[in-house]
């Protein structure tokens, strides 16, 4: 079968056609070179508008990669017309398989960005041999048609974070995620964990999104609560049952801290070594020699001991059903909390009887939405740029984000190559 037959098979082009197949030194690497050639009496088309034109001149011979073949890099190569266009005047003729001055073919774009969705981007250049500047054109190219195409109907599910990409305190970024049960994917990132970074993202999302939005869950960062209770405020917002716990463990490791500095000066800095992880892990997550650890720790009259003893009570708040019930109870926790005399665990109480109403919106909710989902998806992001070891920019991370998780939108390509 020649190779001409096997591209007109999976890759025709409408008014054009391939003329002759033939090997050629490109560089240092012998590749396959398919010239091509404008149908017989085809009329030129206008790159902007697509209406067919009278011709102007043409241009030198370029060459266009594509898909390669058996190890071989393929070039499509041709010399492009100009055309007069009477509304854009002299441009380039429209090229179906090229996109602008790109020097990439449209489907080896797709090609490149389908791979980089398995692989680094700079693994994915190695193993088709290309630059890594031809991966990152392919992958911006795939992200821009389908934030352009992407659907934001029927969005009624959002958790909103923060997180940190690159050492140092300015370097946030705010990610929103629709969270629904049947569509999760990221919607939106933006640098800044500030009012303005997520107000831009209800801002591009629209009045009649924001008001189809019935959920909401995020942290118990002010910033973030004051923008969704200004522009969601029909949504049920649940304060983040992941944060909420971590913040519990802050405050008991606080007290641990202190303690054990305390103890270590008056001769007894044995008693809580190597006891940070006992009192911070569930129960049932303990090893062997951390449970056997605490067992030994909890016979001693320590505020270490009461603190830990407080947070598992607090546990037992995530067992309830009732909202009215649940709320009983976490009142009658923090009462409990303020009488322990431990500064740390104080601190959480106040901030628990400060936002009590959201947190019981969790049962109000069912107990069916939580930002474990968030959290789950923030350990991919982590991934995503560990694989890359990092971006140094911003709009190139984006990028990646997008394309990973943001499920969006392919534009069709020409044949299935893999």
């Amino acid at each position: 079968m020649l190779i001409k037959t096997l591209l007109n098979k999976c890759h025709r082009l409408k008014s054009f056609v391939y003329v002759n197949v033939l090997f050629e030194w490109i560089g240092a690497q012998e590749c396959v070179v398919a010239e091509v050639a404008p149908r017989k009496n085809s009329r030129a088309r206008c790159s902007y508008c697509k209406r067919h034109c009278p011709g102007y001149d043409r241009q030198a011979t370029r060459v266009f990669e594509f898909i390669p073949i058996w190890g071989y890099k393929v070039f499509l190569r041709y010399a492009p017309r100009r055309v007069e266009c009477p509304e854009h005047g002299v441009v380039v003729e429209h090229m179906p398989w090229a996109i602008g001055k790109s020097p990439v073919c449209r489907a080896y774009k797709i090609f490149l960005a389908r791979w980089a969705k398995k692989l680094s981007w700079k693994e994915v250049a190695e193993s088709f041999r290309t630059s890594w500047d031809s991966v990152f054109v392919s992958v911006k190219f795939v992200v821009e048609y389908g934030l352009a195409n992407r659907s934001m109907d029927g969005i009624q599910s959002i958790g909103v974070d923060e997180w940190h990409y690159r050492h140092g305190m300015k370097n946030f970024a705010t990610l929103v995620y629709q969270i629904d049960a049947d569509k999760i994917r990221l919607l939106f990132i933006e640098k800044g964990r500030c009012v303005k970074s997520l107000l831009r993202f209800f801002q591009d999302l629209g009045k009649e999104h924001c008001e189809q939005i019935e959920y909401v869950c995020s942290d118990m960062w002010k910033p973030y609560l004051k923008v969704i209770k200004k522009k969601v405020p029909q949504a049920l917002h649940i304060l983040d049952r992941f944060h909420i716990v971590a913040n519990l463990n802050k405050a008991i490791n606080e007290v641990r801290a202190a303690e054990a500095k305390r103890l270590k000066k008056e001769g007894y800095d044995d008693v809580l070594k190597n006891s940070k992880y006992c009192f911070l892990k569930n129960p049932e997550n303990l090893t062997d020699n951390q449970r056997a650890k605490l067992d030994e720790v909890v016979q001693y009259d320590l505020k270490s001991v009461r603190a830990y003893l407080l947070k598992e009570s607090f546990q037992l708040l995530w067992t309830y059903s009732s909202t009215y019930w649940a709320g009983w109870y976490l009142e009658k926790w923090c009462k409990r909390a303020m009488r322990s005399r431990l500064d740390p665990i104080k601190k959480f109480a106040n901030s628990m009887r400060k936002h009590h109403t959201l947190i019981l919106n969790y049962f109000k909710a069912k107990k069916q939405l939580s930002s474990g989902v968030v959290e789950g998806l923030n350990r991919k992001v982590n991934l995503i740029t560990r694989k890359a070891y990092g971006f140094r920019n911003f709009e190139n991370l984006k990028i990646a984000l997008f394309h990973t998780m943001g499920d969006l939108p392919e534009p069709n390509p020409t044949h299935e190559f893999f």
